[in-house]
């Protein structure tokens, strides 16, 4: 059996729960304007979950990613884990986890996924190549898939699939595995837009088997080398991105709240095309969606939230 650590009070009062929610509110804004954008089209006490959820999933990137990442050991994120198993107790260590302790008490939300996250955290700690794909997948299920399986509960099942009326009294089926196709698709697109980014931190994310494969090396990576090699691997590995999005798109009709996850999924989706309008060059040029498309995109995802 688990053994939680001692709940010690806290270094100064927490603050109240709204303050926690617009702490959290504030961060999704500020970092992640597309899904913030997305997170608006929920109802209220979802899109406040949303956020709490955002919050705590880009604190616990910033241990590794973040610009005191260089002083995070083994150590911190078991003391960072030892946290989460405290406010999910019940016990809040700081401000933001106020939000989320709510959060998942009002969702029921499981801790494993959590916990999956962490343990993404501790591999890039550990390590800043990945040989296989297969090794590069667990990784991206790790610090992303997760993701899915942590707002499923949030988004809600629903049972509009469903034709005839002995079929409403079945077993809601969740879309788990769809759930972790979309925050793999979602990996697969940040690696590939910030290959230029991680290659000046050392790091290469991409398969070293798909550089072989396509006789591209490391040293013409970290060169920045844009040739008939490179976009044969970029097209490659865009292709293997879209079809985890095709794989989640089929999942999406089970949940209440389709609208915000057609939304980001077709956002997302929309880097990849830049990344190709570009002309795979993600090593000088930054792939984004612009404003004027996120809004042309909505009145789409909203179409397909109503009949797909």
């Amino acid at each position: 059996m688990l053994q939680l650590p001692r709940p010690t009070p806290p270094k100064k009062p927490l603050v109240s729960l709204s303050e926690s929610y617009e702490f959290c509110r504030h961060m999704t804004a500020e970092y992640a304007k597309t899904f913030y954008l997305g997170s608006l089209l929920l109802p209220k006490e979802k899109r406040k979950a949303i956020w709490a959820i955002y919050a705590w999933c880009r604190r616990t990137d910033e241990l590794v990613d973040g610009v005191k990442s260089e002083s995070t050991t083994p150590t911190t994120l078991e003391q960072w884990e030892q946290q989460l198993e405290l406010l999910f107790a019940g016990h809040p260590v700081d401000d933001m986890d106020v939000a989320l302790t709510d959060t998942v008490k009002n969702f029921s939300i499981d801790i494993q996924p959590f916990r999956d996250m962490i343990a993404g955290q501790r591999m890039d700690l550990d390590r800043n190549r990945y040989e296989t794909f297969e090794e590069l997948k667990l990784y991206c299920y790790r610090v992303a898939g997760t993701v899915g399986l942590i707002t499923n509960p949030v988004w809600g099942i629903g049972n509009s699939n469903s034709t005839v009326p002995w079929e409403s009294q079945q077993k809601l089926y969740e879309p788990r595995e769809e759930a972790i196709a979309l925050g793999i698709a979602m990996q697969l697109t940040n690696i590939l837009r910030d290959v230029g980014e991680d290659a000046q931190r050392g790091r290469i994310y991409l398969p070293l088997e798909d550089l072989r494969l396509f006789d591209y090396t490391e040293e013409d990576l970290m060169k920045g080398v844009i040739d008939d090699r490179w976009r044969a691997l970029m097209r490659f590995q865009i292709q293997r991105a879209r079809q985890y999005y095709h794989q989640a798109e089929k999942g999406i009709r089970y949940l209440d709240s389709r609208l915000p996850v057609w939304a980001a999924l077709m956002l997302y989706q929309g880097i990849l095309d830049a990344i190709e309008r570009n002309q795979y060059d993600v090593f000088t040029r930054r792939a984004f969606v612009s404003k004027r498309e996120k809004i042309l995109s909505l009145p789409v995802a909203w179409l397909r939230a109503q009949v797909l």
